[in-house]
């Protein structure tokens, strides 16, 4: 009998959440495959624009429409959300509220931020900051000035779990 292996599941529900928020996951399991899931339907642009992010990690990339592929539905697995709670985006509430509900059914879940109101937030290291910066400029161009004066959203990280 073989043992199941855990695997590791972004859910982002936008193009450029699954780097702004899970950067660290991504960059410490870079060995293992790491499972993306886009939540929301995705223009052309920011579809293809996400594909390079196979340049850096090994990824598999799903992109559905507000649930996740059965076959990653696994006790065995680790699911990263967006944090429903603090997070102002409809969007990520929406789909943070699913890892909740997950989370309370027994499922390994944690959650993570892109806000930097939290108290769990902390700051990346300097080698961090560049390389996830050089990083979400190269994959996210069209969406660079979202975070060009304000770097808040790539040079801090933030992950917690709920204790139901």
């Amino acid at each position: 009998m073989t043992e199941a292996t855990d695997e590791r599941v972004s859910l982002s529900p936008h193009p450029d959440d699954e780097i702004i928020g899970c950067y660290s996951v991504f960059k410490k399991y870079k060995n293992e495959t790491i499972n993306i899931v886009y939540t929301t339907n995705v223009d052309n642009l920011r579809r293809e624009e996400s594909l390079k992010f196979k340049e850096y990690f090994n990824v598999r990339q799903f992109f559905v429409n507000n649930n996740i592929p059965p076959i990653l539905i696994n006790k065995n697995n680790i699911f990263y959300f967006p944090e429903p709670y603090s997070d102002f985006h409809p969007d990520h509430r929406k789909i943070g509220l699913i890892g909740e509900q997950m989370s309370r059914d027994g499922y390994n879940v944690i959650f993570y931020t892109i806000q930097k109101n939290t108290n769990y937030i902390y700051e990346l290291d300097n080698e961090d900051k560049k390389e996830k910066e050089e990083m979400i400029n190269y994959i996210y161009h069209s969406q660079k000035s979202l975070w060009e004066y304000e770097k808040k959203y790539i040079f801090f990280e933030g992950y917690m779990k709920f204790l139901f």
